[in-house]
């Protein structure tokens, strides 16, 4: 498993340019106009992971196979797409498919770009995006109430849970706040997912700036971060263009590039890690002779449920995790050396896996 997030913004942001330096193609027709982008472009990019090239070299692994996550190119919105303005309904739909959204947020000056609204106001940008999927949330709920609340009536016990959950959202809709605020209990979390709610999404605020102002921001990208931290929300600056002439170059010249442009990685990996921890993902290994591998799943989980991202059966006959800490198997030189120390630990159902260990699952047929 990954996870699928997607780009959104107003149109001329910058969304496909990045789209296309993360997936490292040019399906996303990248151009000076709204809704160049008609449909939802969907694109994989593996997990940046030096550990498992460690890994792989030190277990003689004919395969590296890293994790993998979706990104979503999603048209430009507009003012009144909630209304169906511009192709509005088509990329709301679309929205509701993902596990988080990226806000793309021009933080550069251009006059050769034009802005749908003629200014440059990242923050402005963001609440206009973020209006319009507050509208379209409280249209959902609207449509939902009455019969919830007949089946609630009736004394159906789901639809009471779910009836309190959509009063809640629609109260804090309302005063013009976003769903991911509701507070629930966990054990109405599932509840609470099935409303669907755009703005109940994790979100990460993405700062598009100028080649001049990649390493450290500037007075735009300022301002986004000011509100993601009173948001308590996630932010990465990011120049788009040179992450799309990065995606070009081979290792060396990426490294030469970066260096001349004072960064010490590309943005794409700040990018790519700042969404796995806002959707509180963490990484596993295993490892041998065929292939080295990563996988994700979400932190808290136990071995059986860690097994069962490989296959459901590993998850259904499980009997225990023969577990190697990342350190231990590169300090000491790959799973027989960990063995004769004593740093092999053999794990039941109850163990929560930790980021980085290396693991095989025993199970029954």
């Amino acid at each position: 498993m990954g996870f699928k997030c997607g780009i959104v913004g107003l149109p001329n942001v910058g969304k496909s340019t990045l789209f296309n330096a993360l997936t490292r193609t040019a399906a996303a027709q990248a151009a000076n106009y709204p809704f160049c982008t008609i449909e939802p472009n969907v694109g994989e990019v593996a997990m940046p992971e030096p550990r498992l090239e460690k890994l792989a070299a030190i277990a003689k692994s004919k395969e590296i196979i890293p994790t993998r996550m979706n990104f979503v190119d999603i048209a430009g919105l507009v003012r009144g797409a909630s209304k169906g303005e511009g192709l509005g309904n088509q990329f709301l739909a679309n929205i509701r498919e993902c596990d988080a959204i990226a806000y793309v947020l021009r933080c550069f000056e251009n006059d050769d770009i034009t802005h749908v609204e003629n200014r440059i106001d990242p923050v402005a940008d963001l609440e206009t995006v973020e209006t319009e999927l507050m509208l379209a949330d409280l249209e959902s709920l609207e449509k939902r109430l009455l019969n919830l609340e007949k089946k609630a009536k009736g004394g159906d016990k789901e639809a009471k849970q779910s009836l309190e959950l959509c009063l809640r959202a629609k109260a804090l809709l309302e005063d013009g706040k976003p769903a991911r605020l509701v507070k629930h209990a966990p054990e109405e979390e599932k509840a609470f997912q099935m409303l669907q709610l755009l703005t109940a999404l994790p979100v990460l605020y993405v700062c598009n700036v100028d080649e001049q102002h990649a390493a450290a921001g500037n007075e735009h990208s300022k301002r986004v971060e000011a509100r993601a931290k009173a948001e308590s929300a996630a932010c990465v600056v990011i120049c788009a263009q040179m992450e799309a002439e990065l995606a070009a170059l081979n290792d060396e010249e990426q490294t030469e590039y970066l260096a001349a442009a004072g960064l010490q990685e590309p943005g794409l990996v700040k990018l790519i890690h700042a969404g796995y921890d806002l959707l509180g993902l963490q990484t596993y290994f295993t490892v041998g002779p065929k292939e080295a591998r990563a996988w994700t799943i979400h932190k808290g989980w136990t071995a059986p449920q860690a097994a069962g991202v490989i296959h459901t059966d590993f998850e259904k006959g499980f009997i225990r995790a023969e577990t190697i800490a990342y350190e231990d198997f590169v300090k000491l030189g790959g799973e027989q050396a960990a063995k004769d120390a004593g740093k092999m630990r053999l794990e039941g159902k109850d163990y929560v896996v930790r980021e980085g260990d290396v693991m095989h699952f025993r199970f029954n047929a």
